[in-house]
């Protein structure tokens, strides 16, 4: 028999699965890898306490928004309340005012008007024969404006301007009574006092 013929095998192994670390025993490799683990959950947790902290930020400030909120709320009430109440109250104190101001023009053009026929009054002036009608029409004067200025005293005695007529009420000069006597006495005599007049001067004169 012709001899066996040997045949050669060539085996192909990728030279990294031959490559191992002959001084690294397994034991190192999961200590490194362990390493690697506690390494990567001390940055998560890092990553952890800065959210917390961020969060924990984040709630203090929403405290203290909500926290200015409430006192904003409040102070917004109170004073909203007291400008409201105390804004009726100028209204009004307004109102018065403009009233009251308005009484008082009335009154300064009425006592004006007033004075200006009293300072027209002249009896020195007068002659015999218009003295009576004279005095008919500045007693009629004289009357009005003590009426007027009556009324006045009467009605800003119970106001604000009571010291402008000095808290008192007005006197008449000349009561009704006793001015119309003396018209309706002066103008019956007035005949006789000027013939008295005439004689007496007739006499003199002689």
């Amino acid at each position: 028999m012709p001899p066996a013929t040997e045949h050669t095998h060539h085996l192909k192994i990728r030279s990294t699965q031959l490559e191992m670390n002959p001084g690294a025993p397994a034991g190192a490799r999961q200590g490194e890898d362990v390493e690697g683990k506690l390494r990567a959950a001390q940055v998560q947790l890092e990553q952890l306490q800065q959210q917390r902290e961020s969060l924990e930020r984040e709630r203090q400030e929403v405290e203290t928004l909500n926290s200015r909120k409430r006192e904003l709320i409040s102070a917004q009430t109170e004073l909203t309340e007291r400008l409201s109440s105390t804004l009726q109250r100028v209204e009004r104190e307004v109102y018065e005012l403009k009233e009251h101001t308005s009484d008082l023009e009335q009154a300064r053009a009425c006592f004006a008007a007033h004075l200006a026929k009293l300072e027209k009054i002249n009896p020195d002036g007068w002659t015999r024969e218009n003295l009576a009608a004279g005095l008919e029409r500045a007693m009629a004067i004289v009357d009005h404006a003590d009426d007027e200025f009556s009324q006045a005293a009467e009605h800003y005695s119970r106001s604000r301007s009571s010291n402008l007529f000095n808290g008192s009420k007005a006197r008449r000069v000349v009561s009704g009574d006793f001015a119309r006597q003396f018209r309706n006495g002066l103008a019956f005599n007035l005949p006789v006092i000027i013939l008295g007049a005439i004689a007496l001067i007739i006499y003199l004169v002689k």
